[in-house]
């Protein structure tokens, strides 16, 4: 635990150290300086607005095709069945399978079997397996 703690306190110093020195290696700027690089950099529109930060560039609005193609494209997939029915997109959850390869006696003793090895929950402490 010691080793850990002073481990940590040796890299947090090196990093404290190591802005110090790169701080000083380079030289420094004064206002003046500062204000006409902004003043440059603002007039050539390299300047980001104000509470945007780093914005990633937004995807074209406009299409490739006319709003007919778009159309009969939507057509074409509905004739197909390449449409999914209203309401009823990927929601990223899967859906349980409704029907069984076992049959109701295959489900029965393997039950039995499961409870006589004591491998089912007693009733009630379902939420306390999960």
């Amino acid at each position: 635990m010691k080793s850990k703690f002073a481990l940590a306190a040796i890299v947090a110093a090196t990093a404290v150290f190591a802005q110090t020195a790169f701080a000083q290696a380079s030289a420094p700027v004064t206002r003046d300086e500062r204000k006409a690089e902004t003043a440059a950099a603002q007039k050539s529109g390299q300047l980001t607005p104000a509470g945007q930060g780093n914005v990633s560039p937004t995807p074209s609005k406009s299409s490739d095709k006319t709003r007919d193609e778009r159309k009969a494209q939507t057509q074409a997939d509905a004739k197909s069945g390449k449409l999914a029915p209203a309401g009823e997109g990927k929601s990223g959850t899967t859906q349980p399978a409704t029907t069984s390869d076992k049959t109701r006696e295959q489900r029965k003793a393997q039950t039995e079997a499961d409870r006589k090895a004591g491998k089912l929950a007693p009733a009630g402490d379902a939420a306390a397996q999960k």
